[in-house]
């Protein structure tokens, strides 16, 4: 992935094996589920980019594992990819099959409102084959071997159900025969992967294995429900399920289900305040001229429908009642998001940024007026509280002055800003009062 090129990715002959950490010997490795920490870019021939991320799952059924350990496991990581690699040792047999209808049966519990086949290519990867004379080594000997294998045909009703379930839960099932690595492989505790302790006919099938699973022209995009996942909804399915992992107990299938459908709706309420923020950019984005209040509210009502509409129009998992409650925050959200953007838009208007500088002045001119006529007449503590209102007024302007200039104090320049602001409501004859979005909504 690094190399992006289909004829050096290999590595040279003396090139220590690096990426996920691993070992040989009897006890596991990897824990849980990790991901590699760098995604890679790749473009398809279309044009199109995807972004892929290898991710390392534990074997099933070592010594500290149980088997809902290994469902769960199995069933999350299947969930969260597009290609579930199923790695075997030297053959198919009848136990492996049935973990796996057992490891299946787990997510798709978790996706059981996904009508069509909730998860994507499964590929059966056997090392160590041994039986080439039969079946060749690779993809075309590999599939051979599965649909024999996976074939329903006269067997007990029990062992047709298990190739039945394993049929109706991907897409897409293949197969790729592996033969052993080696003696030095097996046998050296100190191997770390140099291609020259690696058989030849190893290498050969590990050259045509890797880009049928990660060449640009195979790869397969991520769906959920039938619907392409982007990185930023990946990002919430894992935020989801990392919820229902944080106790000390596995979740059941319908916490998962519970979770993917959060995941799902969060994630249909990203894409529509995404495209709402958008739309709204355009209006009264950074660049963009002053608009007149009345203008922005009903470019807001439209594009608040626009991105209701487009949050509803998304297949989402849950049922109505769960996805209106998204539905509700989805609106709150464009609500707050229409109030910044209709703060940033009163910035600009240059009589609204000359609101405090012209109250301050306006305060100092009438505590001055006051001051002479009170100071005329002899009411000489009246005039000093004026001078008093006065000197206080000219230090405000100052220091809003400032503030506006360098930028510092920002708390106290909003401070100064919220009392002019109180003070020109107050002496304002007639202050025009905003039509509120759910009074709009009802009319």
């Amino acid at each position: 992935m690094y190399n992006q090129s289909p004829e050096s990715w290999v590595g040279e002959e003396e090139e220590p094996l690096t990426g996920f950490t691993w070992r040989g010997g009897c006890e596991r490795e990897t824990t849980g589920i990790l991901a590699w920490s760098e995604v890679f870019v790749v473009e398809k021939p279309d044009g199109c980019k995807v972004a892929v991320l290898l991710i390392d799952t534990q074997g099933a059924f070592d010594s500290q594992s149980t088997i809902k350990d290994c469902a769960t496991l199995f069933a999350l990581s299947t969930m969260t990819s597009s290609v579930q690699v199923y790695n075997l040792s030297q053959n198919v047999q009848e136990d492996d099959l049935q973990h796996l209808q057992l490891f299946t049966e787990y997510g798709r519990l978790a996706m059981e409102e996904v009508y069509e086949k909730p998860f994507q290519t499964l590929m059966f990867l056997i090392r160590d084959w041994s039986y080439p004379y039969e079946h060749p080594y690779g993809l075309e000997g590999g599939q051979s071997f599965l649909e024999k294998r996976l074939q329903v045909g006269n067997q007990h009703e029990e062992l047709q159900n298990v190739r039945k379930h394993i049929h109706s839960c991907f897409s897409n099932i293949g197969c790729f025969l592996l033969p052993h690595p080696g003696l030095k492989v097996a046998t050296n505790p100190h191997f770390d992967g140099r291609l020259r302790d690696i058989d030849e006919e190893f290498k050969k099938e590990l050259v045509n294995l890797v880009p049928t699973l990660l060449s640009p022209e195979n790869l397969v995009e991520k769906e959920i429900g039938g619907v392409k996942i982007t990185c930023r909804d990946l990002l919430h399915y894992f935020k989801a399920y990392m919820k229902i992992y944080q106790g000390e107990e596995l979740p059941h299938p319908k916490s998962m289900l519970q979770a993917t459908a959060e995941a799902n709706n969060l994630a249909a309420v990203a894409g529509a305040k995404d495209a709402y923020n958008k739309s709204m950019e355009q209006v009264c984005g950074g660049d963009k001229p002053y608009i007149s209040p009345a203008e922005l509210e009903r470019r807001h009502v439209d594009l608040r429908q626009a991105s209701v509409r487009h949050f509803r129009s998304v297949k989402k998992m849950g049922g109505e009642d769960f996805c209106r409650r998204y539905q509700e925050q989805l609106e709150a959200e464009l609500d707050e998001a229409y109030a910044n953007f209709s703060k940033h838009n009163d910035g600009k208007n240059i009589f609204y940024a000359a609101r405090t500088p012209a109250t301050l002045f306006a305060v100092m001119f009438i505590m001055y007026v006051v001051s002479l006529v009170t100071g005329f007449v002899g009411i000489n503590s009246v005039a000093t509280l004026c001078n008093l209102v006065m000197g206080v007024a000219l230090t405000a302007l100052c220091i809003w002055a400032y503030v506006k200039y360098s930028g510092e104090f920002r708390e106290v320049g909003g401070v100064i800003d919220q009392v002019a602001e109180t003070l020109w409501e107050q002496v304002s004859c007639q202050t025009p009062r905003k039509v509120s979005t759910e009074e709009l909504k009802f009319c």
